[in-house]
């Protein structure tokens, strides 16, 4: 097998896996499961498991779970609706679910998030780049999203 065949195959299976990580990023609130998005993927869900972390870093479960979080405290922060409502509408199940996985990837429970966070008026789209939790070893490895988003935080 040629080199450039081999890389055409390994961008084919990148290519599927991204659009799997885009259906989770548009449907994050909705049951998603691994055979869903491994089908998505066209891929077996144990390959599309193996192949999602070593594009990611990450399990497509953790990286879903994340996804949540980071909707939840931009919903936190711009909303002073219930946490049991935020947790419902980014597709927690649980309450004592979202509370904990909460806590494990921000830090603080989410009624410590919102009164440290006041609302603010910019672009959620900044807010989300940066408050993004730092979850997988690749974020602390010096790349450059991550020395771009240190560098901001500096000043």
């Amino acid at each position: 097998m040629s080199r450039a065949h081999e890389l055409s195959a390994q961008e084919d299976t990148n290519r599927r896996v991204l659009r799997a990580r885009d259906e989770m990023d548009r449907r994050y609130a909705e049951p998603l499961d691994v055979p869903t998005l491994a089908a998505i993927a066209h891929l077996s869900p144990s390959q599309f498991g193996r192949v999602f972390k070593d594009v990611y870093g990450e399990t497509p479960h953790r990286y879903l779970q994340r996804r949540r979080v980071e909707r939840a405290m931009t919903l936190l922060r711009q909303t002073d609706r219930p946490v049991t409502e935020v947790a419902w509408d980014v597709g927690f199940a649980s309450l004592g679910t979202f509370s904990r996985t909460f806590s494990t990837i921000v830090g603080c429970s989410p009624s410590e998030f919102r009164a440290q966070h006041a609302p603010v008026s910019v672009p959620s789209c900044f807010i989300a780049a940066w408050t993004r939790p730092r979850t997988s070893v690749s974020d602390r490895s010096g790349t450059a999203v991550s020395e771009k988003r240190d560098d901001l935080r500096d000043d």
